[in-house]
């Protein structure tokens, strides 16, 4: 039986989803986290504890244990782990993205630049330091622009500046949100970087995919119906499957598996993220993991099964080219937190069930949590999932549960 060691933050909202999916395909686990579990001693065999922070060290750790248990696979959950992956697969001689693919996807100006030399769409793009005055780079600045960090995702420090005067509000604001300590710690020498770039009009949608053999497979694409056009880049509704054209998603799976061979990712999964129009399908980001959150219960494929058992199944060495989406259109509302504050209550739970084609909701945040919206804020209120026979009935399902729901905020 194979063993898969997955690597979970303990932030992570994938655990479960994982853990389950190994089950049914009757997969060993390794349950790897960044802080020891007390049961460690007692379960050796699936329960690790690796130092996510530094990777390197993590390798070693990982080495030493499969020594006594040799592992088969390796997943990664998230950007930081999927460059911890990379390292432990080169020194247990697993197949896997090579480390300089994961840093390049978890680096935004890194990414920009390989896809840049690559001769691919990419908004134009400035790094800078936060110590910097904007006013040295103004001839190479195009306005409208997107301030971004090169290392936080989720929309986390994403804005959007028309002109001069917005974009030192918008570095000033970035510089407060990644001089919190633990986002300080997190980004080490890439927190004081800003990647400034030109904002592309347009629709967005996002590509989940798999990669085999380097070789990409498109497995959803989904719409982003709302605009994201600023001042910030809150992430809301992802239907599937999308309703733009044939040819523009022809172009837009293209584009993303050139993406993928031009930043050196062999194997795994891919979360992407373009924008199209009628100049093309711009790639805006490529992360070496699966979609986010909880998003990923948005995705079913024929006879039940889950993303997280293609990842896997993908990871050890079966073949997955034959796996399907359903037939069913399907989507997620990211619950969006529609102020800071401290979440007191949430109003109209059971009538925001009750609306047909809303299959679950989940309240991920709990009562007494203090809550942001980005550009400061990471997470979201919940989920909301729908199924229905089109990608329109998913949406209108959607947005008619999140409008019967109440949060009391303080």
């Amino acid at each position: 039986m194979p063993r898969v060691l997955l690597l979970l933050p303990t932030t992570t909202y994938r655990t479960k989803a994982f853990v389950d999916a190994a089950l049914k395909l009757r997969v060993d686990v390794v349950a790897a986290s960044e802080q020891p579990s007390t049961l460690e001693k007692q379960n050796p065999e699936e329960l690790l504890t690796l130092e996510f922070s530094n990777p390197e060290v993590a390798a070693r750790q990982a080495e030493e244990y499969a020594a006594n248990y040799p592992i088969d696979a390796i997943i990664p959950v998230d950007e930081d782990t999927a460059v911890v992956a990379a390292l432990v697969a080169e020194v247990l001689n697993l197949e896997h993205n090579p480390v300089e693919a994961t840093i390049t996807a978890k680096n935004k100006y890194h990414m920009r630049e390989v896809l840049n030399s690559h001769g691919m769409k990419v908004p134009s793009f400035v790094l800078m330091s936060l110590d910097q005055d904007p006013g040295t780079l103004a001839d190479r600045i195009d306005y409208p622009c997107v301030v971004k960090p090169v290392f936080l995702s989720t929309s986390r420090g994403v804005m959007r500046a028309n002109n001069q005067i917005e974009l030192e509000a918008a570095l000033k604001r970035l510089d407060r949100i990644v001089s919190e300590p633990k986002i300080a710690r997190r980004g080490g020498t890439l927190a004081r970087k800003a990647l400034v770039e030109r904002f592309i009009p347009g629709f967005e949608v996002a590509v989940e995919g798999l990669i085999t053999a380097g070789q990409f497979r498109p497995l959803a694409i989904f719409d982003k119906p709302d605009r994201l056009d600023g001042p910030f880049f809150e992430e809301t509704i992802y239907v599937t499957p999308s309703r733009l054209e044939r040819a523009v998603l022809r172009k837009v799976v293209e584009t993303t598996a050139q993406a993928t061979r031009a930043m050196g990712l062999i194997k795994g999964p891919v979360h992407a993220e373009l924008r199209v129009n009628e100049a093309g399908a711009w790639i805006i980001e490529v992360a070496a993991r699966a979609i986010g959150g909880l998003c990923s219960r948005a995705l079913k494929f024929d006879g039940d099964v889950s993303l997280e058992e293609v990842i896997i199944r993908n990871a050890i060495g079966e073949n997955t080219s034959s796996i399907q989406r359903e037939s069913l259109a399907s989507g997620v509302m990211m619950i969006p937190i529609p102020r800071a504050g401290v979440l007191r209550e949430v109003l109209g739970l059971a009538a925001a069930k009750n609306v047909p084609c809303v299959e679950d909701i989940v309240i991920s945040a709990h009562i007494t949590q203090k809550i942001e919206p980005p550009p400061e804020g990471a997470t979201y209120l919940g989920f909301i999932f729908s199924r229905a026979d089109t990608p329109d009935q998913v949406e209108q399902a959607l947005r008619e549960s999140h409008s019967r729901l109440e949060f009391v905020i303080d």
